[in-house]
């Protein structure tokens, strides 16, 4: 008995003397810290996760150690390459990860599985645009940065600040999901302006193309756009501000104090563009401000709120040139404004064994009013008057609520993600003086499980959702991967990729809610529904330097949502649910890092796209069959299209090209010209900047720099060749 309780004692202090804490700084190439990696620990001889924590501000994470063999740490950084390293026999006071630049198939992602995840485990289609590469593009706004993204079709309404629609795969522009800092940010129903988002202070832009409604419900039919913004990290707090001007009256300025002290981390910014256009009424103003801060309260919980308003004022000029035929008058007095608010507190909790909680509370308000209440009475060669329809359209949504989302690393090759969310969808919509409200909730709950078998990764998930207005909907998705040949140096690993998913778009408050004088309203009308499947090839060349992917895409769209008229004379209509679309093609991708200072993102997209069913396009209906009718191709989506995205970053200096081309595409001038489709076009962006030292930096930027005169948007002329040049300053930092 004494032996025993002498053996049993023995073992209780040996426990005890392997205990401690494995403190981890993560640092980038650069040796900056690295916020937001997943840090898990495993036994060296095991696939089980002993601990996982998220780095601090710092790249700080603190794992504690309670195993008597070797250890390694894992570490998963969005952006960077999955890094694995063996801790010492004698425990280090700090152990230092140094990350490095992914190769483009192993770059982490979390949009695509909503926890980091090597793209080429996720499965997906994926892109990203990392904090360095939009801070050269100096970008206005999210679609002069998205255009050169691969399957990103964007067609702007004109100049700065006009209406900019993302389309990918043939889907609707309302069909993507997009998500800033946490806060789903479109309007309820998918609507969604990509020209009036600032992308300042961006850590980075996630772009995943293909159905996402089972990570995350309505409007994820066709992609799911995600930015984060810049999380402040030195000890000592760093100022940054600059400023830059241009051609057509462009100025444009901004400043961001950032930094971390202990606990504490915070990041405050703000940027003011103004320009004036090409012509009268084309003016384009935004202002944003914005923080985003953190605490963490002790080594397993952490908090942190993110806000950000912007404000902008168009002017809208309407149709008037078409491809260089000025065949209408600009309208004069049109304007559009736009206020965004939204904010986001996120409580992040690091369990043992690799469970990890997060829970957010969020909300986002958007007021916008579109105006015109002069009636010009301009006569023109057709006869033809915009302004004869005076309106002064104001729309008021708010979206708010909250969502727990829990992951489990059960081991190194399974990985579970389920949660919760609740969402309060509320607005006025109308002309003015008559507006209409319309609320509806939507309680939802998902859950997805990854599998690594050998060389087989599958994912299978679900979601539910139940909404207070069309009742139950049932989302299920799978995805297989598989890596068919290792390979050498020549073909380094081939993979074989199959996904299945359906989709769901709620309708837009006005299609269900809207009253006359406009519309009839129509509460039995449902979600437009997808189904979708995609096969690819993933292909490694040159040990990895080079990576080849190629996907088919097949999609089924149903209960789209037209407005046919009720009567012809008064244009009262009624939203219902008739039309079926059909898209398929395939993308074909190439991403290299050349070097490692140089990364090059180049594709080609073939898009087909039918309407299936239209019934209530007739001449009766004031429809244009020839455009609308069955067997038509769907607007705005061309058959070919190509991108190219070359980024160099050295020491002193860096820079890029982007090119798009954008092919024939079906559109109509709406007012019975003669115009129905859009010529091709190419377009290509430089950017460049010099270090003068190391706080001092100059740069230029040049867009549209083959000064090609085209349409996105049939009528609405882009701008020609324009440039900015500016200088910005770092004071303080590390």
């Amino acid at each position: 008995m004494r032996r025993l309780s002498f053996a049993l004692l023995v073992v209780a202090f040996s426990g005890a003397a392997f205990a401690a804490d494995l403190k981890i700084k993560v640092v980038d190439p650069q040796g900056a810290a690295v916020a937001g990696a997943q840090v898990e620990l495993y036994a060296i001889d095991s696939k089980k996760v002993l601990a996982a924590q998220i780095t601090s501000a710092a790249g700080a994470a603190s794992l504690h150690v309670d195993h008597p063999g070797a250890l390694r740490v894992r570490v998963l950084a969005p952006g960077f390459a999955e890094s694995t390293v063996n801790v010492p026999t004698e425990i280090p006071e700090t152990l230092i990860v140094k990350l490095r630049l992914a190769t483009a198939s192993e770059t982490v992602i979390v949009s695509a599985t909503r926890y980091p995840q090597a793209s080429e485990a996720s499965g997906t289609a994926a892109d990203v645009l990392s904090g360095a590469q939009l801070q050269t593009m100096q970008p206005v706004a999210s679609d002069d940065a998205m255009r050169f993204l691969p399957g990103s079709i964007i067609s702007t309404a004109g100049q700065r600040g006009g209406l900019a629609s993302l389309f990918v795969r043939g889907g609707e522009s309302r069909y993507n999901k997009v998500i800033v800092d946490g806060v789903p940010v479109n309007d309820p129903g998918g609507t969604f302006d990509f020209g009036t988002l600032p992308l300042f202070e961006s850590d980075r832009l996630e772009f995943v193309r293909g159905a996402q409604s089972t990570l995350y419900g309505s409007d994820a039919m066709s992609s799911v756009v995600q930015v984060w913004t810049r999380t402040g990290s030195t000890a000592q707090p760093e100022l940054r501000f600059g400023a830059d001007a241009g051609n057509f009256g462009t100025e444009n300025g901004y400043a961001s104090l950032s930094g971390a002290h202990g606990r504490f981390d915070y990041n405050v910014f703000g940027n003011q563009i103004n320009t004036m256009g090409l012509e009268r009424n084309d003016d384009y103003s935004n202002s944003l401000v914005g923080v985003n801060t953190g605490v963490r309260l002790n080594d397993w919980a952490s908090l942190r709120l993110r806000a950000r308003h912007d404000h902008s004022v168009t002017g809208v000029q309407n149709e008037w040139d078409f491809n260089g035929i000025a065949l209408l008058p600009p309208d004069r007095d049109q304007r559009a404004q736009l206020d965004n608010l939204l904010g986001s507190l996120e409580l992040t909790i690091n369990s043992p064994s690799g469970w990890q909680h997060t829970l957010t509370g969020f909300e986002h308000t958007v007021h916008r009013r579109n105006i015109d209440t002069v009636d010009d009475q301009f006569n023109n060669a057709l006869g033809l008057n915009p302004d004869l329809f005076p309106f002064d359209s104001l729309s008021s949504i708010n979206r708010a609520g909250f969502q727990y989302q829990g992951s489990y690393a059960e081991r190194t090759w399974a990985q579970a993600t389920f949660g919760y969310q609740f969402e309060d969808e509320n607005g006025f919509v109308g002309d003015l003086p008559t507006q209409t409200h319309g609320r509806r909730l939507d309680d939802e709950t998902f859950a997805q499980q990854q599998l690594v078998l050998g060389r087989l990764t599958a994912i299978v998930g679900g979601r539910f959702v139940h909404n207070s207005k069309y009742g139950d909907t049932g989302l299920p998705e799978a995805r297989l991967s598989y890596l068919a040949f290792r390979g050498r140096q020549t073909l380094s690993g081939t993979r074989l990729f199959f996904s299945y998913g359906k989709g769901f778009k709620e309708p837009r408050l006005e299609e269900t809610f809207a009253g006359p004088p406009t519309a009839v309203p129509n509460p039995g009308l449902k979600p437009e529904r997808s189904r979708s499947f995609e096969a690819g090839l993933q292909q490694g060349l040159l040990a990895g330097k080079f990576d080849f992917r190629a996907d088919y895409f097949n999609s089924l769209f149903h209960n789209e949502i037209a407005f046919p008229l009720l009567n012809l004379m008064t244009f009262v209509g009624q939203y219902q649910n008739i039309n079926r679309a059909l898209a398929h093609g395939a993308e074909a991708q190439i991403q290299s890092r050349i070097r490692r200072d140089l990364l090059l993102n180049t594709s080609y997209t073939y898009t087909s796209t039918q309407i299936l069913q239209a019934p209530a396009c007739t001449p009766e209906q004031f429809c244009d069959v020839t455009t609308f009718g069955p067997g038509k191709p769907l607007l705005h989506r061309p058959k070919h299209s190509a991108t190219i995205l070359l980024t160099y970053a050295g020491r002193r200096w860096g820079g890029n090209l982007g090119g798009s081309f954008v092919g024939r595409r079906a559109d109509t001038d709406f007012y019975g010209l003669g115009f129905n489709h859009a010529p091709g076009y190419v377009r290509a962006d430089l950017a460049g900047w010099y270090a003068v030292t190391r706080r001092v930096t100059m740069y230029a930027n040049v867009e549209n720099a083959l000064d090609r005169r085209y349409n996105e948007v049939v009528g609405y002329p882009a701008l020609p060749v324009n440039f900015r040049a500016g200088m910005r300053f770092r004071i303080g930092g590390e």
